[in-house]
């Protein structure tokens, strides 16, 4: 269902794609919107098993497009370091696959919320979060994506960069300095 990434040797391994999620400040969120026109939106969010967390007001194009289709995809760039005398750039990224639902449940909405507000201001006070958490949670919209199928790729110079010797042959593809090989996750959702 999903396509294999082809330049094997610069994907990254499911623990590197979660390390890049896990750090990440913001993402695109690609959802198929009005008229079928793609709809990519930046967000910010938090990252935890296998899932990605957004919020979002309770309407608009985004909750209209899942409305109609909770397929979405989720892209984060990691670096994206231009060197203009090699025409080329030192890029990492991931790119998550799945489907996006609003989350209901009072309980595990209010979960979302605090692990998103605890990533993006980790030393504030739980009194104060609770107190920001009761005057706009009402009207927060929370969003969970089960991330089905997820890819990370960076550019071959940093391959070479981080394994040097790595074996690059066509007949190994995906093979690494030690001869083990990355995978493409699909991790399960509950």
């Amino acid at each position: 269902m999903f396509r294999e990434m082809r330049r094997k040797k610069q994907l990254l391994s499911e623990a590197e794609c979660a390390d890049i999620l896990e750090r990440g400040s913001a993402g695109v969120l690609s959802l198929l919107g009005d008229d079928s026109y793609p709809y990519g939106v930046p967000m910010s969010y938090f990252y935890g098993d296998g899932k990605v967390y957004f919020h979002s007001a309770d309407s608009g194009h985004k909750i209209d497009a899942l409305r109609n289709h909770g397929k979405a995809s989720f892209c984060v760039i990691d670096q994206d370091h231009v060197m203009p005398e090699e025409y080329t750039t030192y890029f990492r990224s991931v790119i998550a696959f799945g489907q996006v639902r609003v989350i209901a449940d009072e309980q595990e909405r209010r979960r979302a919320i605090l692990a998103l507000g605890k990533k993006y201001y980790p030393d504030d006070s739980a009194a104060h979060r609770d107190e920001v958490i009761a005057k706009e949670g009402k009207t927060l919209c929370m969003l969970e994506l089960c991330i089905e199928h997820m890819t990370g790729k960076e550019a071959i110079e940093l391959v070479k960069r981080r394994r040097p010797g790595a074996v690059t042959s066509p007949e190994e593809p995906g093979a690494c300095e030690s001869g083990a090989k990355r995978v493409e996750s699909e991790p399960e959702c509950r």
